[in-house]
C-alpha cells in the first residue's frame, strides 16, 4: 500500500522545522513546539489538517508582530527549500491564517514561499478579500522572469482548484482571470503552460462557449498555444462536443465503419476487458480521435458512462486494427457491480458501434 501523504509531515519534518527556526529565532523553544505539533489528536488529522496544525501552532511560539514572524519563516524557508516542496506549504498557510490584514508583506511572502512549493491555495484568501488588488498583483506576477511566480499567477485564480476553496466570483465572470492567462498564453515553460490549460479548462465548465470562442481565435497562432488549446479544452473533447472537435480537425466520420468487434460476452469481477475491433473506409481513415466508453451498472440499477481516449492520429491508410485492455480490479474510486455493462466505440464523437457484456 502506497505510503499515506499525511504522513510526509512527520516527527523528521518537525525536527528540521523547529531547529531551522531556531537557527533565526534563538528564542524559539524547540521542545516544546515539537511536543505541541505532534499532540494526543495528531494521528488523527488529515493532510491539510496537519498543515493547518502546524501553520497555527507556528504563530503561537513566533514573535507576534506579523512582519518580524515573516522575516523569520522567509529565511527558514530558504534554507529548507532545497529538500521539501508540498511539506512547506505550511509557510504558505501561515500567511493565510495570520497575514490577511497586511497585504503588501503577505503578497511578498507568497511569491517568496511558492519557488519549488505553491502558494495557490494561500493566495485565494486574499483574492477573495481584496480581488482588484491581488489580481492586479497577478499580472505583474504573470510578467516574471521567474517560472515559479507565472505558474502562482495562473493556478492561484484556477475558478474550481482542486482541494482548494472555489472561486465563485471567477464562476460567474471569468475576465479577470483571462486578464491573466492572456498575458501567459505563449509562456515558454511547460510548468506554466499546464496551468494555463487547467485554468482554461476550470472556466470550461461554467462558461464552455467562451473557451470555444478563445480556442477559435488563438488556434494555429503558434506551437504553444495550440498545445495549450488541446490540453484545457479535454474536457469538450471527452464529451464530444462537435464544435470543438472541428476546430482540432476531427471532422464527422461519414464513411467510417467498424469491423471484425470483439467484446466478451461475459467477465468476472476483477478479470481484465479485452476487446479488439477495426476502423475501414472506402478512403483514407483521416484524422481520427478514438475513444472508448463504458457505461458502468451502478447500485440503483442506473448506468453511469466514463470515456476513455484510445489514441489520436492522421491516417493515412483504409482500414485500421485496434485492441483495448480494462481492468476490472477493484479499486478504491470505483465500485463495480455485477450485471450488464455496455462497452462504445467513439470515432471524432459519433457513437459508430455497441456491445453490451455480463460483469459476474
Amino acid at each position: 500500500m502506497a505510503a499515506l501523504l499525511k504522513n510526509l509531515y512527520n516527527q523528521d519534518y518537525s525536527y528540521l522545522l523547529a531547529t531551522t527556526v531556531k537557527k533565526h529565532y534563538t528564542a524559539f523553544n524547540t521542545s516544546y513546539f515539537i511536543a505541541s505539533i505532534h499532540d494526543t489528536d495528531w494521528e488523527t488529522k488529515a493532510l491539510k489538517q496537519r498543515m493547518r496544525h502546524i501553520a497555527t501552532t507556528l504563530g503561537k511560539f513566533l514573535p507576534q508582530k506579523y512582519t518580524e514572524a515573516i522575516d523569520i519563516l522567509k529565511k527558514t524557508f530558504s534554507d529548507m527549500n532545497y529538500a521539501y516542496g508540498l511539506e512547506n506549504m505550511i509557510f504558505q498557510d501561515f500567511v493565510a491564517i495570520y497575514g490577511l490584514d497586511d497585504f503588501q508583506t503577505s503578497m511578498d511572502a507568497l511569491l517568496h514561499f511558492t519557488v519549488h512549493s505553491s502558494s495557490e491555495f494561500a493566495v485565494r484568501k486574499f483574492i477573495i478579500k481584496y480581488p482588484k488588488q491581488t489580481m492586479h498583483i497577478m499580472q505583474l506576477w504573470a510578467k516574471s522572469d521567474n517560472e515559479h511566480h507565472r505558474r502562482l499567477a495562473s493556478e492561484g485564480c484556477r475558478p474550481r482548484l482542486p482541494w482548494a476553496t472555489t472561486l465563485q466570483m471567477f464562476q460567474k465572470d471569468p475576465t479577470p482571470v483571462l486578464e491573466v492567462l492572456n498575458i501567459l498564453k505563449n509562456d515558454p515553460s511547460k510548468y506554466v503552460q499546464k496551468s494555463v490549460a487547467n485554468n482554461l479548462n476550470d472556466i470550461s465548465k461554467d462558461h464552455p462557449q467562451l473557451l470555444i470562442t478563445l480556442a477559435k481565435q488563438w488556434i494555429h497562432q503558434t506551437k504553444i498555444q495550440d498545445w495549450i488549446l488541446k490540453h484545457a479544452c479535454r474536457t469538450l473533447l471527452k464529451n464530444s462536443h462537435p464544435e470543438v472537435l472541428e476546430i482540432f480537425g476531427f471532422h464527422h466520420p461519414q464513411s467510417l465503419h467498424i469491423a471484425h468487434l470483439h467484446v466478451p460476452k461475459r467477465i468476472q469481477m476483477g478479470e481484465n476487458l479485452t476487446f479488439s475491433f477495426q476502423l475501414q473506409s472506402s478512403k483514407n481513415l483521416g484524422k481520427l480521435r478514438v475513444e472508448f466508453a463504458l457505461l458502468f451498472l451502478r447500485k440503483n440499477n442506473k448506468h453511469n458512462k466514463k470515456v476513455f481516449k484510445i489514441t489520436e492520429g492522421e491516417y493515412r491508410v483504409n482500414k485500421k486494427a485496434f485492441q483495448k485492455t480494462y481492468s476490472f480490479q477493484k479499486i478504491s474510486t470505483r465500485t463495480y457491480y455485477k450485471g450488464e455493462h455496455s462497452l462504445q466505440i467513439i470515432v471524432n464523437g459519433v457513437i459508430l458501434s455497441q456491445s453490451t457484456f455480463l460483469l459476474t
